[in-house]
Parts: structure tokens; C-alpha cells; sequence
């Protein structure tokens, strides 16, 4: 009763957090507590196979794969309050306090009522009394919930999955249309050199001189050019230092 006690409060901020909190790296995170608090309530509990299988197929397993889909597909906290679905966030609310309302009167009944039955079906151990049950009188929900997790990560892979619609420009591709946009907008076509190249000084803050002796300015860091620390240089090349 003590663990449930020292884990029910930071289980449930964690939970509420997990869905006011706007990053979905972050309610992942909160998420990956939960589960892990979880599973140290049912090893408190003398329930070894749900510890094993909360940590090892829910916090492991289902939990690395909703952080590989936000990794590969990417998800924006803007993106997070646009409503995709008309009334989504009604039905959403709705459901919560439904939800809310079967967790509180399982709670309430597991602290008021006497639990029974608990000893008969661990009579045999632990493990083979949820084997008989998982794979004998549960056997059917058993297997749509592993054809649910299934369809999940075909889901993911279909999310991350990008289909080229044009084809991968060569080189030949990339140096035209780098030449079309000098020719347009007059923009450097290739790589620009480093601050102080060519110039008296290699400070960071120099900018590098072009073949025709003109600065670069585009050569130093964009912070320094707006806060106007970039040095001015002469234009004339000071051939006999080597710079």
C-alpha cells in the first residue's frame, strides 16, 4: 500500500501532463513514467508476468515504436492543435471523463471491497494461471490485440513511408539549376570561401575577399551581420602577406 501511494500521485501528474503538455517527445517521456510506475505497482503486487510484460512489450516495445513514428514522421507543436476531425476534441473530452469516471470506480472499489478469487487462480502460479487464461479462454481477444499491434507498425511504416514523385536530380541537374539562379538573381553559384580568406586578417568577423576583390559578405555568420560587427576590408589583396 505504501508503493501505491508514493507512485499514484507522481503516476497521475505524469498522465495529466502526457496530454497538456505541447511537445510529443515530452508526452512520450511522461508516457515511458507511467508505464514504468505501472509495472512497479504489479511487481509490488506479487504479479511477475504483467511486470515483465508491461516493461519488456509496452515500455520497450510499443512505446520505442510511437517515438520511431515521431522521429520519422515528424509532428510540429502547431500540428498538434489542429483539428483534423470535426469534433474530435468534444468526443475527446466526453470520452475522458468517461474513462475518468471507470477509473475512479474501479479504484474505489478495489481500496473498499475484499478481493476475492485472487488465491484460486494463482494456484498454480502466477504465469500459468494467466497462460490458461490468455491462451485458453481469452485466446481470440488475445490474438486481435496481437493483429491490433501488428496493424500499428504496418501504420507507421505506411506513415513514414515517402514516395518520390520526380526523379532524383543528378549533378548535372543540381549544377544548372545553380548556374540558372546566378544568372537570375545573381547569386553566388558556389561555395563561398571562409571569413578571411584573401583578406589582411582571418578573424571570423573578416569577410572573404572574392577573385575580383570585392567582400563577401555573405561569408560571415548572419548573427554578426546584424548586430554590424563585420569588419570592412580594402579591396586590394595584400599579395605579399599570402592572404
Amino acid at each position: 500500500m505504501t508503493v501505491f501511494w508514493l507512485l499514484a500521485p507522481p503516476m497521475v501528474l505524469a498522465a495529466l501532463g502526457m496530454v497538456v503538455v505541447r511537445k510529443a517527445v515530452h508526452s512520450a517521456m511522461l508516457l515511458a513514467f507511467v508505464m514504468i510506475a505501472l509495472a512497479v505497482l504489479y511487481a509490488d503486487l506479487d504479479a511477475p508476468f504483467l511486470f515483465a510484460v508491461q516493461v519488456i512489450v509496452y515500455t520497450g516495445a510499443i512505446l520505442m515504436l510511437f517515438l520511431f513514428v515521431l522521429m520519422l514522421v515528424g509532428v510540429d507543436a502547431s500540428d498538434s492543435v489542429v483539428e483534423t476531425i470535426r469534433g474530435q476534441r468534444l468526443l475527446a473530452i466526453v470520452l475522458g471523463v468517461l474513462f475518468g469516471g471507470l477509473l475512479a470506480v474501479a479504484v474505489a472499489q478495489a481500496v473498499t471491497a475484499t478481493v476475492v478469487g485472487l488465491e484460486d487462480a494463482n494456484a498454480q502460479g502466477n504465469v500459468q494461471g494467466l497462460a490458461q487464461l490468455l491462451f485458453g479462454r481469452y485466446v481470440f481477444a488475445f490474438e486481435l490485440t496481437s493483429v491490433l499491434l501488428i496493424t500499428a507498425a504496418l501504420g507507421a511504416m505506411v506513415l513514414a513511408h515517402r514516395e518520390r514523385l520526380v526523379p532524383k536530380p543528378t549533378q548535372r541537374d543540381l549544377a544548372r539549376a545553380r548556374m540558372q539562379r546566378y544568372a537570375e538573381t545573381g547569386e553566388h553559384p558556389g561555395q563561398l570561401p571562409t571569413p578571411g580568406v584573401f583578406a589582411r586578417s582571418n578573424a571570423v568577423d573578416t569577410p572573404a575577399l572574392l577573385p575580383d576583390g570585392t567582400s563577401a559578405q555573405q561569408s560571415v555568420s548572419r548573427s554578426l551581420r546584424v548586430r554590424g560587427n563585420v569588419r570592412r576590408v580594402k579591396p586590394e589583396i595584400d599579395r605579399g602577406s599570402g592572404q
